[in-house]
């Protein structure tokens, strides 16, 4: 299937150009716009794999709305731009901009900065959900070592078998530890 992209460029022959370009290269371009503002609302509404946007444009610059579209991880960004100049490129590193192509374009330009694009996307996507699941284990576990604290001074059992009770009562109801976890550090606080 073929990747989908938002081309946001203000000047629409250059729109036209790359348009063509980039369907020839195997792209689908799904939507087209000529200003920076205009390009992060299809980008929310469309969600694209990809926006390739041109840096100078009306109403908002490629390079805040790149940031927005970041923030709002909703697509990487190859940002066009005709200048190189070292305060654009820190903007451009700072807003999340993957990468960068340098106008006057050529085909051969195009696809090594899209697929470098979506792949750092990717690896940032997988990175971000290790993180969650570590946080989420960390939580899991920080809840169990309270609960399993409560079981042994109520109970007088060891750490053992409290986190055994727990469990075990996971298991039974067909709950996480953390929700069991959690409903007993609840009880406990409705007892006290």
């Amino acid at each position: 299937m073929a990747t989908r992209i938002i081309l946001a460029e203000d000047d629409s022959v250059i729109r036209m150009d790359l348009k063509e370009e980039l369907q020839r290269q195997g792209y689908l371009v799904v939507g087209e716009v000529g200003d920076g503002e205009s390009a992060v609302n299809l980008t929310r509404e469309l969600r694209p794999e990809l926006v390739v946007m041109d840096i100078r444009m009306p109403e908002m610059d490629g390079i805040t709305a790149a940031e927005l579209l970041t923030r709002e991880k909703l697509a990487p960004v190859v940002l066009l731009t005709a200048f190189s100049d070292e305060e654009l490129i820190e903007r451009a590193r700072n807003a999340g901009v993957v990468h960068y192509v340098t106008k006057p374009w050529r085909s051969s330009d195009l696809k090594p900065a899209i697929e470098i694009a979506l792949s750092r996307f990717g690896e940032f996507r997988e990175m971000e959900g290790r993180v969650k699941d570590l946080e989420d284990h960390l939580a899991t576990r920080k809840v169990v070592e309270k609960a399993k604290g409560v079981l042994m001074q109520k109970h007088g059992i060891t750490e053992q078998e409290a986190f055994r009770r727990i469990q075990k009562a996971s298991m039974n109801n067909r709950k996480s530890m953390k929700d069991v976890a959690e409903a007993i550090l609840l009880a406990e606080e409705l007892h006290a």
